[in-house]
């Protein structure tokens, strides 16, 4: 999963940033867990591009409540 920008994340649905959340949470959980068994991620960065992309997203999202 790549890095969402702004302005693809405003032009999502509701329904789509909910469940892009999860899908993220998800990978992220994955990441953590495979660190956790002793094991060494493939992409290092991987698990801080997936916890800023979570943050962008629901910043957006309370933005878009705000409204």
């Amino acid at each position: 999963m790549a890095i969402m920008r702004p302005d693809e994340i405003r032009n999502m649905a509701d329904s789509e940033i909910d469940e892009k959340i999860n899908d993220l949470k998800l990978e992220l959980a994955k990441e953590r867990g495979q660190i956790a068994v002793g094991g060494f991620p493939e992409n290092p960065g991987r698990i801080k591009e997936i916890r800023r992309t979570l943050a962008r997203i629901k910043t957006i999202r309370n933005e878009k409540e705000e409204q």
